[in-house]
């Protein structure tokens, strides 16, 4: 063999080692990361009945609002009292929403007391639905829907206690009967 070939087959061997060893040295590759797909939200289902073009119970994706359920009940009648609802409140799972008539010969029951179901939702009640829980009045309706419009919605009951008129007392009356959601 020629000095030439001796010096190539030299090189190629010790390339070939120089591989063999990087091969053998390198840490192992882990296995690849696999992302699941987000879960999906669950539905929001709300009744809806009164003065609505179908009524009955709907679902609807999750932060929906009044004014979406009302387009998937067929809107509105014409003899509905469309002020009387907050058609911008956020709908919540096992909701009903009355829409009244601006007859309230229309209406068979009053649809600020037929639309209150307990436990009632503080962050969404009307002033007459506060009213209608024990040892709530007028005024200390009123002071529990002005907190919520300045301190924003409650995030729990026991946030009451910071409402002027409303102690312990007053709270355990209506602890059973309200929810923040």
């Amino acid at each position: 063999m020629k000095t030439w070939q001796a010096v190539v087959l030299g090189c190629f061997i010790g390339l070939t080692a120089s591989g063999l060893i990087l091969f053998i040295a390198l840490p192992p590759r882990g296995t690849p990361v696999v992302l699941l797909p987000p879960p999906t939200p669950m539905p929001v289902i709300v009744h809806i009945s009164g003065a609505v073009l179908h009524p009955g119970v709907y679902s609807l994706p999750p932060g929906s609002r009044v004014v979406d359920l009302i387009e998937a009940a067929g809107g509105l009648l014409a003899k509905a009292d469309a002020d009387a609802v907050n058609q911008a409140a956020t709908l919540f799972d096992g909701q009903k929403v009355v829409i009244p008539s601006v007859n309230p010969s229309d209406n068979f029951i009053n649809s600020e007391f037929s639309s209150l179901q307990y436990p009632l939702n503080i962050n969404l009640a009307t002033q007459k639905q506060l009213e209608n829980l024990p040892g709530i009045g007028p005024t200390k309706a009123l002071e529990i829907i002005s907190y919520r419009e300045t301190h924003g919605y409650y995030k729990s009951i026991d946030e009451l206690l910071n409402v002027p008129g409303i102690g312990p007392d007053t709270l355990n009356q209506i602890r059973e009967l309200i929810s923040v959601q």
